[in-house]
């Protein structure tokens, strides 16, 4: 139940800050997917979510 609250808020995360996170590389990781269908982009950040959230994770045992 943790690692999914992690991973979600990790998503969170990504999602409101994609364009500053796009400069520092997050978003372009093997395992982020894009999809265009019916004229609209869909970004799934699958390995970038993970990398925050085990940072996040990491964070969070060290406090």
């Amino acid at each position: 139940m943790r690692w999914l609250i992690v991973f979600l808020l990790a998503f969170v995360v990504f999602q409101g800050l994609a364009g500053w996170l796009r400069r520092i590389g997050l978003g372009r990781l093997p395992g982020d997917f894009s999809v265009r269908w019916r004229g609209r982009e869909w970004h799934f950040p699958v390995a970038s979510s993970l990398l925050l959230s085990l940072i996040a994770m990491a964070i969070g045992a060290l406090i």
